[in-house]
């Protein structure tokens, strides 16, 4: 090949490399969440699109749990002490009963705030300011996690780009005003209610489901308070951005990680809804560290995956519940990975129990040695253990996990237990029924196969309709109309005002009417008689 030549295939193959970089959206997810559960959700939504070719720059305030070698990572981080604090509020959390939804939200008030306020102090740093402070900095696309945050909408606005919402829970009535969804309290449950598939709630169960409903519209509404003060904190000093109420104007369609078709409930949701439920999980396991994979590989009598998530550490339990947790699992014939923090002060050394600070969780969930899954219930591990067909024995500790588990129980998937009351006796029991009688697994597995089976991947679905919210610049024709409408106007309070106005002056021109007539037709004969007289 002579140079001419060469050089004309080099000019070729750089053309086309510009060409296909030139179609890379750039894109900003702002996940500023202090749960590593949220972000491990909200980066796999991101990890999609820079997969994909976009270029991805995401804002957090926790350490990514994964490095991701295609996205910039801009952390601000917490202070010692914050950690601290947050470590304590979690281990307050695990002490006290939070099955009730009620003094759950009267008792987390406290907590809330100072997880607010760090992610305030993220949206507030000059780290993420010269983003925007940046003038040459150009985003096709903001993706933001949801998590009372709504505020955080407002950096979207700097950027004039779309928005969508990564938010890592189901299209739950909290959601409502954000993306426009109608209520639907008379037959979908309550983040604290489960009921069985085919079946409806019954009157005491609506009646609560009701009641649960409007405490937590009361309880949101005091947090939205904050957030419009947080939006006037953080932006108040461009006059150019638009008004707090009109910041969810800008969100083109919200990425839920639920799938209802399959786990349920059936509700109406409008176009902006789009359901991604098991995004964090691979198409294909990554291959295990080698001591978690030998360790699998010799379960000659299956093996046992426990672990109570990423916020709720061990060592938050009380000490004599690890001891009653370590006591049994020791005497088991199977192998057990247990997630444990502290490696120098574990309940107890046994053959078969391995102890890690970090577990690839989808990848060991993913093997076919592990029989059983010992969670917490989060939203996360409810998914991955249903999506790989793992029969589960739940813990829930707070949040949605006691709903997560009494659903979980109710689907036939496993059993559940309280951890703040658990004894050796019923621990061991629920164990020897899950891992000896067949029904949970068949039940969970058979319900695998209905999770996957969708017309597009939970990856392609949000690859499609992140690139489709880039191609139109936006997609406010996606929209609910109630987005556009307040209390009143939503629930035609105005109109049945009217209609009633308009029945009670119906009604009292009706009685003036007739009172009218009587009284006519009542004077008739005393006139005829006067005139005989006369």
């Amino acid at each position: 090949m002579d140079h001419s030549s060469k050089r004309t295939v080099l000019l070729a193959l750089l053309s086309v490399l510009l060409i296909s970089g030139s179609q890379g959206g750039n894109i900003l997810g702002v996940f500023p969440s202090l749960s590593p559960s949220h972000l491990i959700v909200q980066l796999a939504m991101a990890n999609v699109l820079a997969e994909n070719g976009h270029n991805v720059t995401v804002i957090t305030a926790l350490k990514p749990p994964v490095t991701y070698k295609n996205i910039t990572v801009v952390q601000v981080p917490m202070s010692e002490e914050d950690h601290k604090q947050t470590s304590a509020i979690f281990a307050q959390f695990a002490s006290q009963d939070n099955s009730n939804i009620f003094m759950t939200m009267y008792r987390s008030m406290g907590q809330m705030k100072f997880m607010m306020d760090k992610m305030r102090d993220v949206m507030k740093d000059q780290r993420v300011k010269d983003l925007y402070e940046n003038k040459d900095n150009k985003f096709d696309l903001v993706m933001l996690g949801y998590f009372l945050n709504s505020y955080q909408l407002g950096i979207a606005h700097k950027f004039k780009a779309p928005v969508v919402i990564a938010a890592s829970m189901p299209p739950m009535e909290i959601f409502n005003n954000v993306v426009g969804n109608p209520s639907a309290s008379s037959f979908v449950p309550a983040m604290n209610m489960a009921v069985e598939k085919g079946q409806i709630m019954t009157f005491v169960q609506r009646v609560q489901n009701f009641l649960t409903n409007v405490a937590t519209e009361v309880f949101f509404g005091f947090l939205e308070n904050y957030n419009a003060n947080t939006y006037k904190e953080v932006y108040g000093d461009d006059p150019n951005m638009p008004a707090f109420e009109e910041l969810g104007k800008n969100v083109s369609l919200t990425f839920f990680s639920s799938h209802a078709i399959s786990e349920g409930p059936i509700r109406p949701n409008v176009p902006a809804v789009i359901e991604v439920g098991g995004i964090q999980i691979k198409d294909k396991p990554n291959p295990l560290p080698k001591q978690l994979a030998e360790f699998l590989s010799n379960a000659d009598n299956s093996a046992i995956l426990l672990s109570l998530g990423s916020n709720v550490k061990s060592s938050h339990l009380k000490s004599d519940t690890n001891n009653k947790i370590f006591h049994v699992l020791s005497k088991l014939k199977q192998r057990i990975i247990w997630k444990w923090e502290d490696l120098d002060n574990t309940p107890g050394k046994s053959d078969n129990i391995l102890y890690s600070k970090w577990l690839p969780q989808d990848d060991i969930l993913a093997h076919p040695n592990i029989t059983l899954f010992i969670t917490h219930a989060g939203k996360g591990g409810i998914t991955e253990a249903q999506y790989h067909g793992k029969p589960m024995l739940a813990l829930p500790i707070f949040g949605d996990q006691h709903s997560n588990a009494l659903k979980m129980v109710k689907d036939g998937f496993g059993l559940s237990l309280s951890l703040l009351t658990l004894e050796e006796q019923p621990f061991e029991e629920s164990l020897t029924e899950l891992l000896e009688n067949p029904q949970y697994s068949e039940k969970v597995k058979t319900f695998s196969a209905l999770y996957r089976d969708r017309p597009m991947s939970a990856r392609q679905t949000v690859l499609y309709w992140s690139e489709y919210v880039m191609r139109h610049h936006g997609a406010p024709h996606l929209q609910s109309p109630l987005k556009q409408m307040n209390f009143i106007a939503s629930h035609n309070l105005d109109v049945v005002a009217l209609l009633v106005i308009v029945v009670i002056v119906f009604i009292y021109i009706s009685k003036l009417t007739i009172t009218a007539i009587i009284r006519k037709l009542k004077g008739k004969p005393e006139s005829i008689d006067k005139i005989k007289k006369h």
